[in-house]
Formats: structure tokens, C-alpha cells, sequence
């Protein structure tokens, strides 16, 4: 009997692992496909479409085959959803299915529109193979977790999930757990959204948000003349400031010094995470630690990391600060370092908004900021360079915005977007039901509130003070109210804000620029383009339209309403702006690039191709607002 059951059991193991793992290659085929045709890397005109449906044909003209789709789906912006088999015509009729992403890249590549570098196709391959082992993973943990959850929820007799987080959790406890919920599927438009070359599945496993990791992080010491410190006015110096926030920590820091016959005068406290300790900074910062300007000793905190994986919330009951921390993980095809870009600008910049939002009446009612009130960086005292100092730097948010007491309680985007562990329906219909009914009138409702909070703070900063803020799905929480109607927008991450300084300073204001050979700048002074598609990008493409594409597939309103409803809404807030803009040319000018031109979208899948030769390559998607 004993026997039977095992070999039942194991039998029923191996056929869910295979189900995951084809899950897992559908999931990857799909996402390349999606890239492939929004980068025109293969060319969406020339697909031949079936007379009816979705079925299409692709001629791959230099080997003299077909692909083959038998269901792709058509939506705004360019989108194409491939939720059926892909087939190969050879020239002589005969046919055979593609069942791996390595078979698709490997029959793609000679009709690609770019060149790939010399080792591009096989690390694109390597990368989303890997990719794939670490969603399997992720998926086979998520499908226990979800009835762990079921249990709770169905014991605590909640409502539904968030109800249940926000009921038995305080409440930045129960925000980092719907943001690492939101873990999962990764940024819509990398092809290698699980990728972690350098760790083995235990690592994955227990370092990952998507599996509910609780990390270690180790309070290092770095030499004061050896660092370079940021901070927001307010702030009154680095070790203050980290005295007051982390008592506890202190004191253990400063007492492990002392035993070590060090004076924590001379030293500051550096968070530094585990994996990065041990498997990087022991080794390339050996030389730092031999001549005492680096000592890797001290206490530890465990820590929650967020979806960004390198950003970890101390896992206490009482809330504290935001770590955002460098770590030399090869993770979606870049190293997961912290540039000195982020140290000086995020405090800055934090800074420079809370400013604007403490004189704009209408901005402090939709928009709230996770402050990066201090930052430091590993710095040469005598060169200045802080090269190095990309691997041993941290920056600190205030995790304020998170606690409230107006009754509006957070949840990150990308976890809207994720599957419910009640119904396997995305959280945002949770959301939408408790304003009482599910139709598609009242998602069309939710989202015209929706689009509402995010565009007018998002349009408000970047056409009258020329910032632009970097409001993905990862960066982007909601601030809804008790019945689940969108109330504020809440953003995070300002070392890569892009800013228009002209614009900038005719409003009055100044920002001190950072600029390093060899990192890309943020600050811009004649061509503003390239800070309209940062917005263009990450609040519209990779947000607001992920968000419509969510809610057309679960409510199946008619056409293109929400892309509708959406540039309804752009409308509104060009005009509420339109009599505080510099100039009506420029009012025209940024009306007709969101509304009317071409969309503007970073190329991920082609800079993998061509090894990052250029961080900055775009393509063009179709406006699915001027489509309407």
C-alpha cells in the first residue's frame, strides 16, 4: 500500500512539474513574441491574417519558411497576445511545432530587422532558459502559498485577500506582502523576466520576493573619509539619522566596534546584503578590507525584499526605513549594482518634489512620495571615484507613506495585476467588487478613476516643471479608500528621474545635475524628447495600458472603450493645464506626442541582442490613443 502511494505520488509530482514547465515555456514564447513585433524586430505588417479570427502566417523570407499562429491576438499600442501553438512551414509543405523559446529565437533570427553582437542570440537563449527555471519555481511555490492563504482567509472569514492583509497585518507589513505578491510575472516587456544566472534554484528560492524571502542584511562599517554622504535638508548627518531609526542596530554596531577597538566616530554603518557580502565584496573588495577602510563585520536585520529584489523592508512590527542596497546579481540581463547617480540624485530630487507638492494644493491631493532622505557611496578620498563604490552604496526611503490613518491603505501595480489566490482572478477585480458590482460599466467606472490619479500628478509634473517620474508597474502604488475607489498615486525610485531643466528653472527652481563619465545623465537642456518618453513609457505603455489590457480581458467591454476613457482623460488634464503652460506651442506640441503620435518605448529584447551597445534605443508603438 505504502508503495502504491508513493508511485502515485510521485507519478502526480512529475505530472505537475511538466505542467509548470510548459506553462513556463508558453509564458516565455509569448512574451518573445510580444517584443519581436512591438520592436519590429520581425515586422507586424507582414503577418497575413486569416480572413476570420486570429489565426496568421509570417514569411521568413531567407530560410524559405512560414510561421505559423494559430491564435494571435490583436490589441491597441501594437500588442500581440500569442495564446495559441506556433507552427514551422518548411518550403515543401511539411510542418512541425515550435515547443521551446530556444526554437522560436533559433528560426527568428535570420529575418531579424538588427544584427545581433556576436554571442547576443545564445546569451538571449541562456537568459531565457533560465528564466524559465526560476518561473517554474516560482510557480510551484506560488500555487502553496496561495492555499496557505486560502486557509487564512477563509478562517479569519475576510472578505477577500487585501481584506484579509489589511485585517491581521500591520499595515506596511501587509503592503510589502501584496508588492512581493506582485512579484511574479516581472516587467511585461522583458523576455528574460525571472533571469538570475548567478544563483543556483536554493538561492532563487531564498532571496526572491515571488517566494515570500526574509533576507539577511549585515551593518558593515565604512571609514567616514572613505564615503561620500546625500541627504534631504532635514536630515542632520548619516549617523544621527541612522542612530534614530535603527536604535537597536545601532547600539550593536557601535558596541561590536568597540570590542574591536574602533570608535564609531570614525566609521559609518553600511547595510550590506548577505549574498552580495559573501559572494561578491569579500572577494573584489579584498584589498579595502585588508588596508581598514572597509570592515565587513557587524549585526544582522532581516529583512523583506520588495519586487525590485535589492530594496528590503526591516521585517518589524514597527515600521522602518526602506534599504535599497547594490547586489552583483546578473538579474533580467543586468548587474543589480547602485550607481552614484542614485546616492546623489534620489535625496535630491526627493527634495526638489516635496517642494513642488507642498506649493500645488491639487498635487498634494494625488500624489505622495517615498522619500530617499539619505544616501551613501563607497568614495575615494583623495580621487574622488566612486566607480568602485557601485557595489557598496545604499540609499534609504521613508516608509511613512505606508502607515496612515485616513483609511487609505497601498498597493503596488504590479500586484493589481496578480493572480488572486482566492479565484485566480488579477487583485484589481477585488477591488472593483467592492464597489458592489462587477459589470463593465463599473470597471469602466473604476478605470476612468483609476487613469484619473495616475495622469494628473504624472502630466502636472512633467509639463510644468519638466520631471519626469518613472511611474511603472514597480515603481507606481495606489492609495485606494475603503470601497476600493483609487485615491492618490504613491512613487518611489528617483535616481533615474529624467528632468527638462529649462522648464525647471523657469518655474523658479534648481536641481543640482549629476554627471559621471561612462553613466548616463538625467538632467537634459536642449532636446526634451528623451524625458517625454521616459514618461511616455513607463506611466502609459508599461503601466496605464497593462492595466486597460488587464480589465478588456477579465470585463470584455466593447472595443477600445478603456483606450477611449483613457484619452478622455489625457484630454482633461492637457486642458485643466493648458493655462499654466509656458507657451500654447508647447501646450500643442505635447498634446499631439501623448495623444496623436506614435508612442515612444524603450527596446529591451534588441538592446539584449546587441549586448547594451546602447542603453537608449527605442522603438515606435501605434498610439492607441489616436486610434480611437
Amino acid at each position: 500500500m505504502d508503495e502504491r502511494m508513493s508511485s502515485w505520488a510521485y507519478a502526480e509530482s512529475k505530472a505537475r512539474t511538466s505542467q509548470l514547465c510548459m506553462g513556463a515555456s508558453r509564458n516565455a514564447i509569448s512574451r518573445l513574441v510580444r517584443c519581436l513585433f512591438a520592436e519590429r524586430l520581425l515586422e507586424p505588417e507582414a503577418l497575413m491574417w486569416a480572413r476570420q479570427g486570429n489565426e496568421a502566417w509570417l514569411p521568413l523570407w531567407r530560410s524559405r519558411e512560414v510561421l505559423h499562429f494559430t491564435d494571435l491576438h490583436r490589441a491597441p499600442a501594437g500588442t500581440l497576445q500569442n495564446r495559441g501553438s506556433i507552427e514551422v512551414i518548411d518550403e515543401t509543405g511539411a510542418c512541425y511545432l515550435i515547443d521551446s523559446p530556444s526554437d522560436l529565437i533559433g528560426q527568428i533570427v535570420p529575418a531579424l530587422a538588427v544584427v545581433p553582437a556576436q554571442d547576443g542570440v545564445q546569451r538571449l537563449i541562456r537568459d531565457v532558459e533560465d528564466s524559465m527555471r526560476n518561473d517554474v519555481l516560482a510557480r510551484d511555490h506560488r500555487e502553496r502559498w496561495s492555499a496557505e492563504f486560502r486557509g487564512k482567509i477563509a478562517e479569519a472569514e475576510a472578505r477577500d485577500f487585501i481584506d484579509y492583509l489589511q485585517k491581521n497585518l500591520p499595515p506596511h507589513l501587509a503592503a510589502i506582502t501584496l508588492d512581493q505578491w506582485g512579484a511574479l510575472e516581472g516587467h511585461p516587456f522583458y523576455p528574460t523576466w525571472k533571469a538570475k544566472s548567478d544563483l543556483s534554484a536554493e538561492e532563487v528560492t531564498a532571496l526572491s520576493p515571488e517566494f515570500g524571502a526574509r533576507v539577511r542584511v549585515r551593518i558593515v562599517a565604512l571609514r567616514k573619509e572613505w564615503s561620500y554622504v546625500e541627504k534631504m535638508p532635514h536630515v542632520s548627518g548619516y549617523s544621527e539619522w541612522f542612530s534614530q531609526n535603527f536604535p537597536e542596530l545601532w547600539c550593536d554596531w557601535a558596541k561590536g566596534l568597540k570590542e574591536r577597538g574602533k570608535s564609531s566616530e570614525d566609521w559609518l554603518p553600511l547595510p550590506v546584503h548577505s549574498w552580495h557580502l559573501d559572494n561578491f565584496l569579500r572577494r573584489e573588495l579584498a584589498s579595502e578590507i585588508a588596508s581598514g577602510v572597509f570592515d565587513p563585520n557587524g549585526p544582522e536585520i532581516t529583512t523583506l525584499p520588495s519586487m525590485s529584489f535589492r530594496t528590503m523592508l526591516p521585517d518589524t512590527q514597527e515600521p522602518r526605513p526602506f534599504i535599497k542596497l547594490p547586489v552583483a546579481i546578473w538579474m533580467t540581463s543586468e548587474q543589480r549594482i547602485l550607481q552614484a547617480k542614485s546616492i546623489h540624485m534620489g535625496p535630491r530630487l526627493s527634495t526638489l518634489i516635496l517642494e513642488i507638492i507642498s506649493k500645488e494644493r491639487h498635487l498634494s491631493e494625488k500624489l505622495e512620495i517615498f522619500s530617499e532622505e539619505l544616501g551613501a557611496i563607497l568614495h575615494h578620498p583623495v580621487t574622488g571615484d566612486e566607480h568602485p563604490g557601485r557595489f557598496l552604496s545604499v540609499v534609504y526611503r521613508n516608509p511613512d507613506a505606508m502607515t496612515r490613518n485616513d483609511g487609505l491603505f497601498s498597493v503596488t501595480v504590479a500586484a493589481l495585476l496578480a493572480a488572486s489566490p482566492l479565484d485566480g482572478r488579477p487583485l484589481i477585480c477585488e477591488l472593483i467588487a467592492r464597489g458592489g458590482c462587477q459589470s463593465e460599466a463599473a470597471a469602466s467606472a473604476f478605470f476612468r478613476a483609476y487613469a484619473r490619479t495616475v495622469i494628473t500628478p504624472i502630466l502636472t509634473m512633467y509639463l510644468l516643471y519638466g520631471l519626469a517620474l518613472e511611474a511603472h508597474q514597480q515603481n507606481s502604488t495606489i492609495l485606494f479608500d475603503e470601497i476600493g475607489r483609487p485615491q492618490k498615486l504613491l512613487l518611489r525610485d528617483f535616481g533615474d528621474a529624467r528632468t527638462f531643466v529649462p522648464l525647471l528653472k523657469e518655474r523658479g527652481y534648481d536641481l543640482k545635475p549629476f554627471t559621471r563619465t561612462g553613466i548616463l545623465p538625467t538632467a537634459f537642456y536642449d532636446d526634451i524628447s528623451l524625458v517625454r518618453s521616459f514618461v511616455i513609457d513607463a506611466c502609459f505603455v508599461c503601466h496605464l495600458h497593462e492595466v486597460a489590457l488587464c480589465l478588456n480581458e477579465q470585463y470584455k467591454p466593447s472595443d477600445t472603450s478603456l483606450w477611449y476613457i483613457l484619452r478622455e482623460e489625457t484630454e482633461a488634464a492637457f486642458d485643466a493645464l493648458r493655462p499654466r503652460v509656458m507657451s500654447d506651442a508647447r501646450w500643442l506640441e505635447e498634446r499631439k506626442a501623448f495623444l496623436e503620435d506614435p508612442w515612444r518605448s524603450r527596446s529591451v529584447l534588441r538592446m539584449h541582442l546587441e549586448r547594451y551597445r546602447d542603453f537608449r534605443v527605442e522603438h515606435e508603438l501605434p498610439n492607441p490613443l489616436a486610434e480611437v
